[in-house]
């Protein structure tokens, strides 16, 4: 895996045209990890709820999980925020880092048309998107948190209908391993498909020739997202993992190395859902019943890095306009910036769209996204990676707690 990114590098930095060449590979080992997500995601959760038994379990076990990535993800946007108003890297107005390009913001403006704009609207949004009118549609657009409400209630509802209810588990547990088995092959093709992605990204960017004076001249920027992004993933989710799960910091990360390794080459913490998953599991030993539970959702609800990026950009953009923020505006971008990233979906550059209701929020300049939108491709990989890395914290955390106080059992259909 390391070999393919450091080849991935070398080849989209020195020779662009062959990273853009290769860039298909890359694209085609995404699409087999998008493929997966679906039926993984369905069927691992219907499975987990039914392990769990009584289906009464589940209101400590999803009220923890809730709980803890709530707080974790404002912990991010606490320390993001701290960083931004210390480091200040924003510029005055009369020196732009760029000049706002209409072509990027037409992009995002066309993503924003339904997207809300106020914290009321905010609320209804995640409320409404519980529930998908169709099913089937929901699954065709890979909409994950309509499914995994779905998954939930059908799986509670199979523990109580008896030996009917057991036979269509004992289905799903096929596919589950079916799914898994499937993930299993494509770590063999990973390193590839990884270091292609890769390069086709620097190629696009022309390159190290192009892509360096893209960095530099936001270089402030870039740091102060990075320094918050390893703060939050390289101390205060280790410090999580280490008192709350009872875990070992160094061989749980070694455990999580393809997943996370895939997350900031893909950008997608949906895409890495399966590795995720099959590494909790395989390598870092955690209880199959918290993973299907805890880890689909929290790539759905746990955008530490996310959350953290859209209140560190937001307080950037107010800098460099030269808007001063106060203390009750900072708690609306905190409050905002938390709440915007569970609805951010786990796709590639997500968090840009989400990032405008941020904006709104405090009354922000929409254009200022364009300050951002050369670099962000670079910043949408280590979130992204600090995203999984959370979700596999959660899942370690969660997984002690449940055999502390509530140990799982298995379920019991016979009457």
């Amino acid at each position: 895996m390391l070999l393919g990114i450091l080849t991935g590098i070398l080849l989209g930095g020195f020779v662009p045209s062959v990273g853009v060449g290769i860039q298909f590979l890359g694209e085609l080992f995404l699409q087999a990890l998008f493929a997966l997500v679906v039926p993984l995601v369905v069927s691992s959760m219907i499975v987990g709820i039914a392990s769990l038994g009584d289906v009464r379990q589940l209101g400590p076990l999803g009220i923890r999980t809730v709980l803890f990535f709530m707080t974790t993800t404002g912990l991010a946007v606490m320390v993001g925020l701290i960083l931004v108003v210390a480091i200040h890297p924003g510029m005055p107005p009369e020196r732009p880092i760029m000049e706002p390009s209409s072509a990027p913001l037409s992009k995002v403006s066309e993503q924003m048309e339904d997207k809300p704009t106020t914290l009321v609207e905010l609320f209804k949004t995640i409320l409404t998107s519980l529930v998908p009118k169709n099913l089937f549609a929901a699954m065709a657009e890979t909409q994950i948190l309509p499914l995994i409400v779905f998954a939930l209630i059908f799986g509670g509802v199979l523990t109580t209908i008896g030996e009917k209810g057991l036979l269509v588990i004992r289905l799903f547990e096929g596919i589950n391993d079916a799914m898994m088995a499937i993930v299993h092959l494509l770590m063999w093709v990973a390193p590839v498909g990884i270091g292609a992605l890769i390069a086709g990204r620097l190629g696009e960017a022309g390159g190290f020739s192009g892509f360096w004076p893209q960095l530099s001249s936001l270089g402030a920027y870039v740091g102060t997202v990075l320094i918050a992004l390893g703060i939050h993933g390289l101390l205060i989710l280790p410090l999580a993992l280490r008192i709350l799960g009872k875990q070992s910091v160094s061989f749980y990360a070694k455990a999580m190395t393809t997943p996370l390794m895939t997350a900031f080459s893909t950008s997608s913490s949906s895409a890495t859902l399966p590795l995720t998953m099959e590494s909790l599991i395989e390598e870092a030993g955690v209880s199959r019943r918290v993973v299907s539970f805890v880890v689909p959702l929290g790539a759905t609800i746990n955008m530490n890095g996310t959350a953290l990026y859209e209140a560190v950009a937001a307080m950037f953009i107010a800098q460099t306009y030269g808007i001063e923020l106060g203390l009750g505006e900072t708690i609306i971008v905190l409050i905002t910036a938390t709440l915007s990233a569970i609805g951010a979906a786990g796709i590639p550059e997500a968090g840009l769209v989400t990032m405008v209701i941020v904006l709104k929020a405090v009354d922000l300049p929409i254009e200022g996204i364009s300050l951002i939108l050369v670099v962000d491709w670079f910043l949408d990989r280590c979130r992204t990676a600090v995203n999984v890395w959370g979700d596999a914290v959660g899942a370690a955390v969660i997984d002690r707690w449940q055999s502390d106080v509530l140990p799982l059992r298995k379920p019991d259909l016979r009457g």
